[in-house]
């Protein structure tokens, strides 16, 4: 990694090396044309469970590789706060997500089209999926092969995940072999961003490849502090790296790549946000862009256990000394086995009403079940279905509570804030049951743990889903795409009002795709590398 001095120039300053700074990185340095620079706020990937697909569980709440966020008070699940584990490290939430690699529906990027924002139709973003895929079955209409990010078939057979799209079929939902194909309706396996069993963040996929360019510079535990400006124009970054304030330069552009929640807040300290939040941290305006932070959005998701009449789950290998040695003996000499566990294995995508368009309901299916989501596994056999709504209307905020950048910035998704929501999670949980209950899974289901067969009528649900519900981690919108007064990005993600300065993360969707959102943030950074190339010449 290179040292840089205080007044270091660069063309590009990049901040924040996730699931779109280290795309950024590697394209914007390929030509040599340009000197790139990219911060990063936590440190390199070399913790080992970051490249063992299951060993999203042990990074859940390690404070070394992740922001360990929480929201506020969630007035619609009882005033809980939900934990949001962010990525703190090379490849940021790539380094620490659930692998799927589910781009969400053709409809969804269509919408965000039709929303003014020309360019972005699925017809417009189908070849950045395609150029950024290394796709395990080849290339077609789809998929692209041969493209830096691998996306991999699951590499262990499992008789019960298995058996979820076998009983999903028996209810009347298709099989669908790829959700990122044709259409995304039906119930199959995911793929997962992996190849030969380890994870492919984009750390490894797109940073790892550029490392040795001279002209590009990667600078970790370098938390940015503030965007520099000239006037209305950024003209660089400062931040701090072992206790010292550094200072890097912009000649072209500042890209703030720092996801969902740190994207707006660095923006906020900057100056460019909602005028009387500004002021009351004491913090010169740079520009009143009232938008900055709002419309925050994130999928939610309640989660059925089930116990296991068979010794088949992954709670049997854990919980049994010598099927846990043995699982990892076989990951270490094949990297197969248990250990290359998704956050889903199996799934379904479906209607909860005939009259909608596309399915609004997202069920992820794991051969194990816990209390919450990075605790132990329970000690019984026992396997988990999540209902996930796919398009939620609520929308919440993100407001800094400080003018200091290590203070956590105040998180509000307002889940189950609107009717739709709440009826998409009941209507979700009784079409999943139906599932669960269907012949496939008769040999395997002893009975539902939670809720529990007493838990029938919608008020019950809905309590059920108020009291349990959590995140599926993916915050998106906070510096939203669009033509109106509240949108902080144009069309081609710069910062309305601010010359030389780009959000490129998932910050900038117009609203949630119905999918998984590490795919479609790398997407973004795809395109956004060739719009940023062509407005330098």
């Amino acid at each position: 990694m290179n040292n840089n001095n205080d007044a270091a120039e660069y063309d590009y300053v990049i901040v924040g090396a996730g699931s779109a700074g280290c795309v950024l990185a590697n394209r914007l340095s390929a030509d040599g044309k340009h000197s790139v620079l990219l911060l990063e706020a936590g440190p390199k990937d070399s913790n080992i469970w970051i490249h063992v697909p299951l060993g999203y569980g042990k990074l859940f709440k390690e404070k070394s590789v992740n922001w360990m966020y929480q929201t506020e008070p969630e007035p619609g699940l009882n005033g809980r706060q939900v934990f949001q584990p962010r990525g703190k490290v090379l490849g940021g939430s790539s380094s620490i997500n659930g692998l799927l690699y589910v781009r969400g529906q053709h409809e969804d990027y269509d919408r965000w089209r039709q929303r003014g924002n020309a360019g972005w139709g699925y017809d417009d973003v189908l070849p950045y999926f395609r150029k950024a895929e290394d796709q395990q079955r080849g290339g077609d209409k789809y998929h692209g092969a041969g493209g830096p990010l691998p996306v991999s078939d699951w590499r262990h057979h499992d008789p019960l995940s298995e058996a979820f799209v076998h009983a999903a079929a028996e209810v009347g939902i298709p099989t669908n072999p790829d959700f990122n194909g044709a259409t995304q309706e039906g119930a199959g396996f995911f793929q997962t961003t992996t190849r030969r069993g380890r994870r492919a963040s984009t750390a490894r996929s797109y940073l790892r490849p550029a490392l040795t360019r001279g002209n590009l510079h990667v600078e970790t535990s370098a938390l940015a502090q503030r965007i520099l400006f000239d006037g209305k124009r950024a003209s660089g970054v400062a931040y701090k790296q072992n206790g010292q304030l550094r200072k890097a330069k912009a000649r072209k552009e500042v890209l703030v790549s720092s996801g969902a929640y740190n994207s707006p807040q660095l923006l906020q300290l900057s100056g460019v946000g909602p005028a009387d939040l500004l002021k009351q941290h004491g913090i010169d305006i740079v520009l009143d862009a009232p938008g900055v932070g709002n419309d925050l959005q994130d999928h939610m998701q309640v989660r059925i256990v089930t116990r296991c009449a068979q010794t088949v789950t992954l709670n049997d290998v854990i919980n049994h000394p010598v099927r846990r040695v043995m699982a990892g003996l076989r990951y270490a000499a094949l990297r197969k086995g248990p250990l290359t566990i998704a956050a889903g294995t199996s799934g379904a995508f479906f209607k909860t009403s005939p009259r909608l368009a596309s399915p609004d309901i997202q069920i992820h299916f794991l051969p194990f079940s816990t209390d919450k989501m990075g605790e132990k596994l329970h000690p019984f056999s026992g396997f988990t279905a999540s209902v996930c709504q796919l398009r939620p209307e609520s929308r919440g905020s993100l407001r800094i509570r400080s003018a200091d950048p290590g203070v956590p910035p105040e998180i509000r998704i307002n889940y189950l804030a609107t009717e739709t929501d709440r009826r998409a999670f009941i209507d979700g949980i009784r079409i999943l049951r139906k599932i669960l209950a269907a012949p496939a899974l008769k040999s395997y289901s002893v009975g539902e743990v939670d809720p529990g067969a007493k838990v029938v009528s919608d008020d019950d649900l809905l309590d059920f889903c108020r009291r349990t519900g959590s995140t599926v981690y993916h915050p998106t919108s906070t510096c939203r795409m669009g033509n109106d007064p509240l949108a902080v990005v144009d069309q081609r993600l710069k910062v309305r009002g601010i010359e030389g300065l780009r959000v490129v993360d998932a910050s900038v969707m117009p609203d949630l795709m119905s999918g998984n959102t590490n795919a479609p943030t790398i997407m973004i950074a795809e395109k956004a590398s060739d719009m940023i190339l062509e407005d330098a010449r």
